[in-house]
């Protein structure tokens, strides 16, 4: 699918009433069992579609098989995807960058996404990776105390740290801490905020007259780290693209940053979008927070996860056992299954467990208990790293620094 091209005046997040599907960087909602219709959604957002072509060269270019996130379409959605591997094929530098809104002190697995599909690129491509910590944004919409966005910031540190980044080419931050010691960042905010205008940010964002100013200006911040002369102490004075994956939801923020990007003489933002990891409820909306049954935490115990999945995790399996060995169950409603696809890296295994439930050979309860099982592992395994982050270890990865990336090095 070729993309549309959006220009900034005609950007709308909220979109028309009449849309089914409701995608803004603060709600999901669906009216589909399924969920968001994302071939639409690309369409409306004006991007281009992650397909075979893109995977396939990918591998090419990089001699690396495709994260199992890209295989499976997770990833479903790019912005100039293609300029990326160009130069990686050209020995060109860029650097990725992805961030993090921290409104709880725990983060769920749903939130995992993002952190470990970077960790795979960062690895894949040989690059360095800043993560901004958006406690600001946390501490205006959620009507935090500064002190305590901060706070939740360094918390989700350690469970980020946790997924295994190497503090030498890895940069975390805090936007309450670090933007105050950085002049390079408040000035290239500065440079933002004079781009765009009062209604433009309130068609991006959907923003009324009665909500705080804080809000208004907010999504500059959310695009500086995006220019790499955000961050002198790692780029010094090169002109470097960035790759930023993240949610679909945050893309008006980028779409933004594309705007104004060139008028600053930097190269536009390059982005993966990944699909919503659904609540347990239903693919209706995304995991969330600050509902703890529709989420499993990063804290929860073994028992707590599997109370979770057998109490609240929808079904796709028919109302009686001889229904379901007649009838079978349907993949794309259980969250079951659709949770297995971001979790269960064996494409075999996944292809034959979606065979067996869709035929009725396996029933709810034992697709759920191989989710339990999966997901017991995963939860606990991160809890034993997160056991050996520091407070220290965590004072390294925020400490502004040079990270030893030179672009005369890449070229």
């Amino acid at each position: 699918m070729e993309p549309v091209t959006v220009g900034i005046e005609t950007l709308e997040v909220n979109g028309d009433n009449t849309q089914e599907d409701v995608v803004t960087p603060w709600t999901v909602e669906s009216t589909n069992e399924t969920g968001i219709d994302y071939d639409k959604l690309i369409k409306r957002f004006g991007s281009s579609k992650v397909d075979q072509e893109l995977l396939d060269r990918f591998e090419k270019i990089t001699g690396k098989p495709c994260h199992h996130f890209l295989r499976r379409g997770i990833f479903f959605s790019h912005r100039d995807m293609h300029t990326v591997l160009n130069l990686y094929e050209q020995g060109k530098p860029f650097y990725l960058y992805t961030g993090r809104g921290p409104s709880s002190d725990a983060m769920h697995v749903g939130h995992m996404i993002p952190f470990v599909f970077c960790k795979w690129l960062q690895e894949v491509f040989d690059v360095p990776l800043v993560i901004q910590l958006t406690d600001d944004e946390k501490a205006i919409w959620k009507n935090l105390k500064v002190e305590d966005a901060i706070k939740l910031a360094h918390e989700n540190a350690k469970d980020i740290i946790a997924f295994g980044f190497d503090v030498k080419n890895t940069f975390i931050f805090s936007n309450l801490e670090h933007i105050g010691t950085n002049p390079a960042f408040y000035q290239n905010m500065i440079r933002i905020q004079k781009s765009v205008t009062y209604n433009q940010i309130k068609g991006i964002f959907g923003f009324g007259d009665s909500d705080p100013v804080a809000k208004i200006a907010f999504p500059p911040t959310q695009a500086a780290p995006a220019i790499s002369s955000t961050f002198p102490f790692i780029f010094k004075n090169d002109k470097l693209p960035c790759l930023i994956p993240c949610g679909i939801d945050q893309d008006p923020y980028f779409r933004m940053t594309r705007d104004v990007a060139p008028k600053m003489g930097f190269p536009k933002p390059a982005l993966l979008h990944s699909s919503f990891f659904p609540a347990l409820q239903g693919s209706q909306t995304k995991m969330s927070a600050s509902d703890v049954n529709s989420a499993i935490f990063l804290t929860d115990t073994p028992k707590q996860i599997k109370s979770k999945i057998n109490k609240h995790a929808f079904s796709g399996g028919q109302a009686t056992v001889e229904e379901h060995r007649k009838l079978g169950g349907n993949c794309d409603i259980d969250i079951s299954y659709q949770w297995l696809r971001f979790f269960l890296e064996d494409d075999d295994k996944l292809n034959e467990l979606k065979t067996n439930y869709t035929s009725g050979a396996l029933l709810t309860g034992e697709l759920k208990q191989e989710l339990i099982k999966i997901l017991q592992e995963v939860v606990s395994s991160h809890q034993e790293r997160r056991k050996n982050i520091t407070d220290d270890l965590v004072k390294e990865f925020m400490k502004p620094r040079d990270l030893g990336f030179s672009s005369k090095k890449c070229v």
